[in-house]
């Protein structure tokens, strides 16, 4: 309309009709050249994240699980919702914190005088264990007896450090037979069974006694090497003590 090729009728309501100008165009005998808008482009903006980032190492990253296990515990026990016990930012300023006293922990957001008389030791207690070492173990023995004290079994332990379910249970025997965890935390047995197992032990001929391969015989394999070498474990603590 601007370049006076069409024009309206405004006796046909306001329709476009061509003109004698627009002729040469329609026949390609002239150019139509059209002005081209540049849209300008909307700035988008990110959407903003709830919360603040957090990066956690491996180390940090067990004490986190556990820390949750034990709310899932408790919270599981009193039939309430997880975040009744301590909310997720709570748990992650233990993580960072690690509060090892009742007055470091009630320094926390979140942890008022009821939450850390009801449920302040449970879970430093886990910080404790996570972060105490046991200086008659070996380091490797060490780190697995840590993370079972934060929960995890055998086979769980083994997944975390790449390492054979039998290696751990050689370092959990290693601890049970320095008083430093209880068999009963370890095997699922009855205190008839275990009791069998020991009287097995001890019948040895003394020359075998260090041997377990006889007493697995004995039980026709009923008993892994695992179990006879932490009830075995057991034994020596009872016997040396």
């Amino acid at each position: 309309m601007a370049r006076g090729l069409v024009a309206i009728n405004f006796e046909h309501f306001g329709v476009l009709n061509l003109i004698e100008a627009s002729r040469p165009i329609l026949r390609g005998e002239q150019q139509l050249i059209l002005r081209k808008d540049i849209k300008q482009e909307k700035i988008k903006r990110g959407k903003k994240i709830a919360g603040v980032a957090r990066s956690r190492d491996d180390g940090n990253a067990l004490l986190w699980d556990a820390l949750r296990a034990k709310r899932r515990e408790i919270a599981d026990d009193q039939q309430v919702p997880p975040y009744v016990i301590f909310h997720d930012a709570t748990l992650m300023a233990m993580m960072e914190h690690k509060p090892t006293t009742p007055e470091q922990l009630a320094q926390l957001s979140g942890v008022g005088q009821r939450k850390l008389d009801m449920y302040g030791e449970k879970f430093l207690a886990i910080i404790r264990d996570f972060f105490s070492g046991d200086n008659n173990l070996s380091d490797t023995a060490a780190e697995s007896i840590r993370l079972f004290r934060l929960g995890f079994n055998a086979q769980k332990i083994a997944e975390k450090r790449t390492l054979k379910e039998s290696t751990i249970y050689a370092h959990l025997a290693e601890a049970i037979s320095q008083g430093l965890l209880v068999l009963t935390d370890v095997i699922d047995l009855s205190a008839s069974e275990i009791k069998q197992i020991e009287t097995s032990i001890l019948s040895l001929p003394e020359e075998q006694q260090n041997m377990l391969k006889p007493v697995y015989e004995q039980f026709d394999g009923l008993y892994s090497y695992e179990i006879l070498r932490c009830v075995k474990a057991a034994l020596q603590y009872q016997i040396e003590s």
